[in-house]
């Protein structure tokens, strides 16, 4: 049975073997914003964001350390579509085998279907989540990801982390 990875372990190692100075890990300066939804998920829109840079076949792949581009996803993309690249390539195995483990849409589909959810955005998002730069997460992924969203009109976002 695989055993559980501790990345920040193994990343402060990594860092301490290659004589730098240690990696700064993300502390936010407050709380998450969590917001009790105003309805009924079977009354909701429902988005969808997955880190685990999905793209479709024919769109151009993740291709360096502080990607920091967005994917767009159509709600209706075929599972047999979709493709993954990520800095960290052994994040990859399992969704490369399945890639409803990262990137759900056929789940989804039929939650809609069945009117546990109310309605889907048309379009679903992915980046990749290995971005070293956590300036470049606040000053370009986070706005372009907002404005995004925003555009999609969601009442709730599913967010899928890798």
């Amino acid at each position: 049975m695989r055993q559980p990875v501790s990345y920040i372990g193994q990343t402060r190692e990594l860092y301490e073997s290659l004589g730098y100075t240690p990696y700064k890990w993300f502390e936010a300066d407050s709380d998450p914003h969590f917001v009790k939804p105003g309805k009924p998920l079977s009354e909701s829109r429902l988005g969808l964001l997955s880190t685990a840079g999905a793209y479709i076949a024919g769109q151009v792949a993740y291709h360096y350390k502080d990607d920091t581009s967005i994917r767009v996803i159509p709600n209706t993309t075929l599972v047999e579509d979709i493709r993954f690249s990520h800095v960290t390539e052994n994040y990859l195995v399992e969704a490369r085998q399945d890639p409803r483990c990262v990137f759900p849409i056929e789940a989804l589909r039929a939650l809609s279907n069945e009117g546990v959810i109310g309605s889907l955005a048309e379009n679903y998002f992915s980046c990749m989540g290995g971005i070293y730069s956590q300036r470049r997460v606040a000053t370009e992924l986070i706005p372009d990801l907002q404005a995004r969203l925003m555009d999609e009109q969601i009442d709730v976002l599913l967010l899928v982390p890798l």
